[in-house]
C-alpha cells in the first residue's frame, strides 16, 4: 500500500556562524499517498538537496520528513524503505542484469524461488526479459536506465526517488523513457519524488509540481495551476517553451498602456506597490497576429518547427515570441499588428513579481 510523504518545516544550512550557507528554507509539502511530486528547478535551487534528505543521505537542520506519518529524521536510509533511481544507473558491473535487479531482494534473504519469480515480473514489465544474463557493459543507456528502475521496482518501497533518471540519455529516449516512467507509476501506485531541470518533464511526469528557487518552493500545484495560474512572474517564465512574454507598462485610465500602444486591458486587481505600473505576461500562443490592432511590431526571425512556426517580434515595448501554426507565411521585415485576448494576459506586481489576484 502506498504512503504519504509529508515534509514540514525543512531548512538546511551548510557551514557554521557568519560563513554558513541557508540552501532550503521552511520548505513544507504534504504528498499523499500514490502521488507523483516533481521538484524542478535550474542547479543550485535546492531540488538535489531535498531529495537527499528525504532519501537519508543528508540531515536537515530543521524541520521533520515522516514517511507514513513516521518521523524518519535520523535513521539510516536502508530502513527507510525507499528505493532511489539515480543519474549514473549506480549499477554493478560484474553482476547480470538480473542479479542486479535482485540484489535488494538476495540482501534482505528473500528465498531464491520468490526472488527469481520477482525478477521475472519485473523485467517481463519494463521489457527487458531477453536481458537478464546480460551485463551492464553489453547494455544501452536506455537499457541500463530500466535495469536500474527494475532494482528499485523490486523491492516494492514506500517510496520511489528518481534523481534526474533522464538526464543522460538522448532526446528520443528521454520521451520514451519517460512514458515509460508514467506508465510504471500508474502500475504500481507507490508514492514517488522526481528531481529534474526539465520543465517538460515535470509537466508531463507529475500530478504535482513544486517549483524551487534559491532554496524556496516559487509554488506548488498541479501542472494545470502551474501553467495557467503562475504564483509570480519566475515560475511564468520558467514553465512553459518557449518562455512567457513578459511586457511592463502602466494602468491610466482602465486601460494597460505600453510604449508604442494603449491595449483594451486591465488588471483585475489594483498593483500591491501602490504604483500603477504592472507586467503583463502573454503566452507564445496566446499572442496573436491581427492587422488592425493598434500594437504594431516588425517580424524578426521565423523558426518552423515542424507542427508550429515561432515568429518574434520587434515592438517599441520590446521583443516577443508568438506560436503559430505551420503555415504562417509571415517573413523577416513584414509588419505586424499584435493582440492579446484578455481571458488569456496574467498580471504581475511591477514590483514584487507576483501575480495580481482576480
Amino acid at each position: 500500500m502506498a504512503s504519504s510523504l509529508d515534509i514540514a518545516g525543512i531548512n538546511k544550512r551548510f557551514g557554521k556562524g557568519d560563513k554558513s550557507v541557508e540552501v532550503l528554507r521552511k520548505i513544507d509539502i504534504h504528498v499523499a499517498p500514490g502521488e507523483f511530486l516533481i521538484l524542478v528547478g535550474p542547479s543550485g535551487c535546492g531540488k538535489s538537496t531535498l531529495l537527499n534528505i528525504i532519501a537519508g543521505l543528508d540531515e536537515p537542520t530543521e524541520g521533520e520528513i515522516r514517511i507514513g506519518g513516521k518521523n524518519v529524521v535520523g535513521m539510516p536510509p536502508r530502513d527507510r524503505d525507499i528505493a532511489m533511481v539515480f543519474q549514473s544507473y549506480a549499477l554493478y558491473p560484474t553482476l547480470s542484469v538480473a542479479d542486479n535487479i535482485g540484489f535488494a531482494l538476495e540482501m534482505r534473504k528473500m528465498p531464491k524461488p520468490e526472488r527469481q519469480k520477482r525478477i521475472d515480473e519485473v523485467a517481463a514489465m519494463l521489457q527487458i526479459s531477453h536481458l537478464l544474463d546480460r551485463r551492464p557493459s553489453q547494455l544501452s543507456g536506455g537499457q541500463r536506465q530500466r535495469v536500474a528502475m527494475g532494482r528499485a521496482l523490486a523491492r516494492q518501497p514506500q517510496l520511489f526517488l528518481f534523481d534526474e533518471p533522464l538526464s543522460n540519455l538522448d532526446a528520443k529516449l528521454r520521451v520514451e523513457m519517460r512514458a515509460e516512467i508514467k506508465r510504471l507509476h500508474q502500475a504500481s501506485g507507490i508514492t514517488s519524488v522526481y528531481v529534474t531541470h526539465d520543465q517538460v518533464e515535470a509537466m508531463t511526469l507529475g500530478s504535482r509540481i513544486a517549483v524551487m528557487k534559491g532554496g524556496v518552493v516559487q509554488q506548488l500545484g498541479t501542472p494545470d495551476e502551474i501553467y495557467n495560474r503562475p504564483a509570480n512572474t519566475y515560475v511564468a517564465t520558467f514553465i512553459g517553451s518557449p518562455t512567457m512574454n513578459l511586457l511592463r507598462g502602466a494602468v491610466t485610465g482602465g486601460q494597460f498602456g505600453i510604449q508604442g500602444a494603449a491595449l483594451n486591458l486591465a488588471p483585475p486587481s489594483p498593483p500591491q506597490s501602490g504604483s500603477n505600473e504592472v507586467l503583463l505576461g502573454v503566452r507564445p500562443e496566446h499572442l496573436v497576429m491581427q492587422e488592425t490592432a493598434p500594437w504594431r511590431g516588425r517580424v524578426s526571425v521565423v523558426e518552423p518547427t515542424g507542427p508550429d512556426t515561432y515568429v518574434m517580434v520587434d515592438t517599441a515595448a520590446g521583443s516577443v515570441t508568438l506560436r503559430t501554426d505551420a503555415q504562417t507565411r509571415v517573413q523577416p521585415g513584414d509588419a505586424v499588428g499584435l493582440a492579446v485576448e484578455p481571458a488569456n494576459a496574467h498580471w504581475f506586481d511591477a514590483k514584487s513579481e507576483d501575480r495580481l489576484t482576480g
